[in-house]
């Protein structure tokens, strides 16, 4: 199945009294999915603001691989992924 890649910088919140934090996602869909569907996906993330996205565009299959290397290495979503398991 072909997929398309996105890179999401998204703010998210609970870091402290009206703070938050902005961090790159990069995610795959389904070729046909339309960005609408992705902003709707985005939403719907735990942790994140109200109106979350700063910014969303599609990337290159070999972009989204070095993006997802790079989230493993982020503090934050470590944080935000050990506490959701």
């Amino acid at each position: 199945m072909k997929k398309d890649y996105w890179k999401a910088v998204i703010r998210y919140g609970h870091v402290g009294y009206r703070n938050e934090v902005s961090v790159a996602r990069f995610l795959a869909f389904e070729a046909s999915t339309r960005i609408y569907d992705v902003i709707k996906e985005v939403n719907q993330m735990p942790g994140t603001k109200n109106n979350c996205i700063q910014s969303i565009y599609q990337i290159t299959e070999s972009e989204y691989e070095v993006g997802k290397e790079a989230e493993k290495e982020n503090f934050y979503l470590q944080k935000l992924f050990d506490i959701g398991a």
